[in-house]
């Protein structure tokens, strides 16, 4: 068993694509004291993201990083590791970060990329899972916010919360109750992160 980070403030990335309601979740429970973290930097894969403003109106430095300049995902990922660094990044949060992570940035931060999903996995992965689940039929589904490895949403989970599927949902009412639990699943993992008490064992993350 092997602990994931030991005791002490998390010094954050987020990388996000789109408008930024977990960083937004995230930041706020740094700013009051629920998470015992600092956010470093933000980066992101979308020149118009609103993540990418909302982290400068808080002063928080906000970089756009066009992979198209890249020749490939390895130079790519060069470039995000190298700008980490910079801001002596040490563990780095996916949200609403629309690119799979690729080697270079595995290899970097083995253990220390998180992400959220919003389903329960391992069902449901990759895009439009809350469409998923409607389409499937299930009467459960929720959000999971799990380590990053090289599957798609396949790493091991650190929390998971569970939100009822109404016979009247569509996509758009399942998906805002579910983002209502990200926001409070995100910040929670993290913390437990920051205290020291996540260990892993095989492919489960266990709490101690």
């Amino acid at each position: 068993m092997m602990q994931i980070h030991p005791a002490g403030r998390l010094q954050l990335a987020v990388l996000a694509s789109g408008r930024g309601s977990n960083f937004d979740a995230i930041y706020s429970a740094t700013q009051d004291g629920r998470l015992d973290a600092e956010i470093k930097v933000l980066i992101s894969d979308k020149p118009q993201a609103l993540a990418l403003q909302k982290a400068r109106q808080r002063k928080i430095p906000a970089y756009f990083v066009d992979p198209g300049a890249f020749v490939d995902r390895s130079a790519y990922e060069k470039e995000l590791v190298e700008r980490l660094h910079q801001h002596q990044v040490e563990v780095v949060a996916l949200a609403g970060y629309m690119r799979l992570v690729g080697e270079v940035m595995l290899k970097e931060y083995p253990r220390r990329i998180v992400n959220i999903h919003p389903a329960l996995l391992p069902a449901f992965t990759g895009l439009h899972a809350q469409r998923q689940a409607l389409e499937y039929g299930v009467k459960y589904s929720g959000c999971t916010v799990h380590l990053v490895d090289d599957g798609m949403d396949t790493g091991p989970i650190i929390m998971q919360k569970v939100v009822p599927v109404y016979d009247d949902d569509n996509e758009e009412s399942l998906t805002a109750r579910i983002l209502e639990q990200e926001h409070q699943i995100y910040w929670q993992s993290l913390q437990l992160m920051a205290e020291g008490k996540l260990h892993i064992e095989g492919h489960r993350i266990l709490v101690r």
